[in-house]
């Protein structure tokens, strides 16, 4: 009798241990699916905030400026050697007939005479001009700009300077082409250095732009 009373125990708690690890598997799996919803929640709301904290970022944000020379001016002009003053018809001149002297290329912190200055213009420089009174930190900036593009040049083949009466803040020229800009920041002033400068319009590319007159800055 007592053999079977402790059989029917034995079973009895097996089944109770058995409950008891299932319970405790169920409770393990609930934990699971919570801690998984859970999870997937939070990632979606991080990313939906990621995402609306990006568009209300860019809502307002202006495109980005692509650099264009499609506001470039195109002239036709005279070419020859006069001495004296010269009237031209742009401010600054783009072109045109001018001194037998060309001016030396590089920074100047005062006026050039037109008439070197356009004699550059005619070996392939691209003169830079700002208006006077721009702010010191745009000057610098146009500066630093002309100093890097002369680097170790020793004949370099731009031209810096500022320029009364300017009709834009800064105004690139070069033989025949001209481009009024915003500022020092504007992002046509290189793309058109570096399609003009020598460019194809030159009627002497590559000709001197050192060994004439004026005593640059830089």
């Amino acid at each position: 009798m007592t053999n079977v009373t402790n059989a029917r125990t034995s079973r009895q708690t097996a089944r109770e241990k058995a409950a008891a690890m299932r319970q405790q598997q169920a409770a393990r799996a609930r934990r699971r699916r919570i801690m998984i919803i859970t999870s997937t929640v939070l990632v979606v709301v991080l990313v939906a905030g990621g995402v609306t904290a990006f568009l209300l970022a860019n809502r307002n944000s202006k495109p980005t400026q692509t650099a264009s020379l499609a506001a470039v001016q195109t002239f036709t002009e005279d070419r020859n050697h006069v001495n004296g003053k010269v009237t031209y018809p742009q401010t600054p001149p783009a072109g045109g007939n001018h001194n037998p002297v060309w001016l030396n290329c590089g920074i100047y912190t005062s006026p050039v005479p037109n008439e070197n200055a356009v004699h550059d213009l005619e070996h392939g420089a691209v003169w830079i001009t700002y208006q006077p009174n721009l702010a010191s930190s745009q000057v610098s900036k146009l500066a630093s700009y002309v100093k890097a593009k002369i680097g170790s040049n020793l004949d370099p083949h731009i031209l810096l300077s500022p320029y009364p009466g300017l009709p834009a803040p800064v105004v690139a020229s070069a033989w025949g082409k001209q481009l009024r800009l915003t500022g020092a920041s504007d992002p046509r002033l290189d793309l058109f250095v570096k399609t003009y400068m020598n460019g194809p319009q030159t009627p002497e590319p590559g000709a001197k732009c050192s060994g004439g007159t004026g005593t640059p800055q830089g």
